[in-house]
């Protein structure tokens, strides 16, 4: 029978209660405590430190490692493992290094492209075709230690951040903790040095990197949508007033571009560079999401009118 693990898990959100959860229901090792980043005023609890508290496990919520006492913590809990699932706080080398065998760190994406916070998001504006996740010896750089190991998949031409997130990288990642783990106890785990040559890094996807320009190449502007649904949004203008756009799909057309090709029952279409962009759903601002075809008739939008003004 394979000897128990000592883990100590530390994440946050969804995808860190799952980690937990799912290596709580293996049953195979044992869980010692869980980090998650301090409760915020005004806030939910983080499901992980709920879920952490249903099961009678420790808890703990330092904002940072800068005090001794909290590396001395976590060396106290003679740890074999330590695994980050979705940390935003960095974690100095003291404090990955004070279990046995070290801190392991989930990222998704296939590094070293897409280092950086909003690495699904990237991918998809980059019209990409393949994504997927890592498991990483974290250092002090960011996202760039040795690979332990990599799951690919391919991003579909209709994939928004939730088709490649929720429905192919989280699923797939969650369960990836127990081989993490087996990698682990069966010594010797893979050490695969980035590639520095192929590294990339964006930053945070803001609002202001998902404006609509309407005038550049349908295929851009497609990923664009797209690779910022639903969050933060692609968003264009109409008549000074910010409108937010969602559900689109890619259309074959020629036109002037910029301007509305057609308006009919199955949304707005608009035309780009070399093609059109079927928008289908989209949220005015002041109010909630509603279809494009309905937005266009309480707008009075027709063809040949300009978006982004």
């Amino acid at each position: 029978m394979s000897t128990p693990m000592r883990l100590i898990v530390m994440g946050q959100q969804a995808f860190g209660k799952d980690v937990l959860a799912k290596l709580l229901d293996h049953g195979q090792d044992e869980v010692v405590a869980v980090y998650c980043e301090p409760d915020r005023a005004g806030k939910p609890v983080d499901p992980i430190k709920e879920y952490a508290l249903e099961h009678g496990l420790p808890v703990y919520q330092p904002a940072n490692f800068n005090d001794q006492a909290d590396i001395d913590q976590i060396a106290s809990l003679n740890a074999d493992l330590m695994i980050m699932a979705f940390v935003n706080v960095f974690v100095p080398e003291a404090a990955r290094d004070a279990p046995r065998l070290g801190s392991i760190c989930f990222h998704p994406s296939l590094l070293p492209l897409h280092r950086g916070p909003s690495a699904v998001n990237w991918p998809i504006i980059m019209g990409r075709t393949e994504s997927g996740f890592s498991w990483f010896y974290p250092s002090d750089g960011l996202d760039e230690g040795d690979v332990l190991m990599m799951w690919t998949c391919p991003i579909d031409p209709e994939d928004t951040v939730i088709d490649l997130y929720f429905k192919k990288i989280y699923p797939r990642a969650v369960d990836s903790a127990l081989e993490v783990v087996d990698l682990f106890r069966d010594g010797n785990p893979p050490h695969i040095i980035q590639d520095e040559r192929q590294a990339t890094y964006e930053r945070r996807c803001l609002k202001k990197h998902a404006r609509i320009d309407w005038n550049k190449p349908v295929g851009q502007v497609y990923d664009l949508i797209r690779g910022t649904n639903p969050a933060p949004g692609a968003w264009t203008e109409w008549n000074g007033a910010e409108v937010q756009v969602f559900d689109a799909a890619r259309l074959p057309g020629d036109g002037i571009s910029g301007k509305i090709a057609e308006v009919s029952d199955a949304g707005v279409v608009m035309q780009c560079v070399g093609g059109r962009v079927l928008i289908k759903r989209v949220r005015p601002s002041g109010s909630g999401k509603v279809s494009a075809t309905e937005w266009a008739a309480s707008a009075g939008l027709t063809v040949g009118d300009i978006l982004g003004t």
